[in-house]
């Protein structure tokens, strides 16, 4: 048994001072048991190959001394899953927009390229401000976390709950009837406002100022109308029958994609003509005009932005959809199964 005795004495080197001595004496006598029984089992006594075996199935003397260690951790198993999604939620709402915008910026504004010298210096310049971003977000939320894992809040919040008031089970399919209320009377009120103060491209003619469109309104006047008429069927559909099809879905995606592509294409078009104001010279209300129409210039990449974050919205909407579905295949072999029927 010298084998057995080394292999003791190496896991006990590992083990926690105070508690080697009944650690090894407990280890030491189920190990022996082990043996008794195979050498009940076979008969004879275990030569030293069988021993290294049952010796090897326990694991090497560190990780079996590792059993027995306190397990430390900054944040323990209970915690973990609330402060993964923590950090996955701050990565989605914070970190991925401010990369899209960033990368929209050095696409699309030639003046942000050229203040920071090109795109190799700017994605230098914004992985050093991202990586200072990351790190105090990241490093806040850990620390949080490390301190409720040391107090009594833990203890408050996962031992002290109400089965009573778990959320209901939702369907991610079904449209709440209240969020297509909302939908129809605020499309509703924009037609109206939309109808009767934007038809013209006077759109505002008062004494004391006059704001007149370019000849391209027409165009963004009733793609919007026409627009928002779609939606307000659609809405009005989903309130009849509340619940997400492929179909409205898609729809859906389709009236959100032409919105999107509307306004960004209104933001490049220099809508505003003119504005007058009296007792204004008429070179400080064409400069006022001009950083109008610049400025909606500058929005385009945070509007394409929003574009995309919606339109990726309602493509996961879709496939959620298909998947809750059954496939191609399940309903060809429905059909024909029901056509079996049929036949006999």
């Amino acid at each position: 048994m010298e084998l057995l005795e080394r292999y003791l004495q190496a896991v006990k080197f590992w083990l926690p001072r105070r508690q080697k001595e009944d650690i090894i004496a407990e280890l030491s006598e189920d190990i022996r048991s082990q043996i008794e029984e195979q050498e009940t089992a076979l008969g004879r006594k275990l030569n030293q190959t069988e021993l290294e075996t049952i010796l090897k199935q326990r694991g090497s003397p560190l990780m079996v001394a590792n059993r027995y260690q306190p397990q430390q951790s900054l944040i323990g198993p209970a915690l973990f899953p609330i402060y993964s999604f923590v950090l996955k939620l701050l990565a989605l709402v914070y970190i991925v927009p401010w990369i899209v915008v960033w990368i929209c910026l050095m696409s699309f504004s030639s003046s942000y390229r050229a203040h920071h010298w090109g795109w190799i210096n700017g994605a230098l310049s914004a992985w050093s401000s991202l990586w200072t971003v990351v790190m105090f977000t990241v490093g806040g939320v850990t620390i949080v976390f490390a301190v409720l894992e040391r107090t009594k809040f833990k203890a408050r919040i996962l031992e002290n709950w109400d089965p009573r008031k778990l959320p209901p089970v939702r369907d991610p399919n079904k449209i709440p009837r209240s969020a297509s209320v909302v939908e129809i009377v605020a499309l509703l009120g924009f037609l109206i406002w939309w109808i009767y103060m934007m038809s013209s491209r006077q759109v505002l003619d008062r004494i004391d100022v006059k704001i007149s469109l370019a000849p391209v309104w027409p165009y963004f006047f009733w793609g919007f109308l026409l627009l928002a008429l779609g939606l307000v069927a659609l809405s009005t559909v989903n309130l009849l029958r509340p619940y997400w099809t492929r179909t409205r879905a898609s729809l859906r995606l389709a009236g959100d994609c032409i919105g999107s592509v509307l306004f960004c294409w209104m933001l490049q078009a220099h809508i505003f003509a003119q504005i007058s104001v009296p007792h204004v010279p008429a070179e400080r209300t064409a400069e006022l005009t001009r950083a109008i129409n610049s400025w909606g210039a500058r929005s385009l990449p945070i509007a394409i932005v929003m574009g995309v974050v919606i339109a990726g919205s309602d493509i996961y909407r879709i496939v959620r959809i298909g998947r809750k579905g059954p496939g191609l295949k399940q309903r060809a072999a429905a059909m024909l199964a029901l056509l079996g029927l049929l036949n006999l």
